[in-house]
C-alpha cells in the first residue's frame, strides 16, 4: 500500500510540475514587458515572497507580476462597484422612480449654476 501511495505522490507532483511549467511558459510568452517597475523590500518580505515563488513553481518576476495585477484588479473593482444593502437599494430605486419635487434651496442652486455657466 505504501508503494502505491508513493507512486501516486510522484505522479501527482510530476503532473503538477509539468502543467505549471507549461502554464508559466504560456503566460511569459504571451506578455510583452516593455515597461518597468522597480521597488525595494526588506529581507523578511523578500524571503516570504521567495518562499511563495518556490511553492507556486514560478519565476520571481512572474509571481510578482501576477500578484500585483490581481491586487490592482481587486482594488479597481472595489472602487468601481457599489454594493448596496436591501434598504439602500430600495431607497435608491424609489428615488429614481418617484423623485421628490425640488425645494427652494435646490432651485436657488440650479439658478446660480445656470448663471455661472452663461457668463
Amino acid at each position: 500500500m505504501i508503494g502505491a501511495l508513493a507512486r501516486v505522490d510522484v505522479y501527482v507532483r510530476w503532473t503538477y510540475t509539468q502543467d505549471m511549467t507549461r502554464a508559466v511558459a504560456r503566460v511569459e510568452k504571451s506578455r510583452e514587458r516593455g515597461e518597468r517597475l522597480g521597488f525595494r523590500v526588506d529581507a523578511k518580505t523578500k524571503s516570504l515572497v521567495e518562499r511563495a515563488v518556490r511553492l507556486e513553481r514560478r519565476t520571481l518576476t512572474d509571481f510578482c507580476l501576477m500578484a500585483l495585477t490581481e491586487a490592482a484588479r481587486r482594488t479597481l473593482e472595489r472602487h468601481e462597484s457599489l454594493v448596496l444593502s436591501e434598504a439602500d437599494r430600495s431607497a435608491f430605486f424609489d428615488a429614481l422612480v418617484r423623485p421628490r419635487a425640488p425645494n427652494a434651496r435646490l432651485k436657488r442652486a440650479a439658478r446660480a449654476e445656470r448663471q455661472r455657466i452663461e457668463r
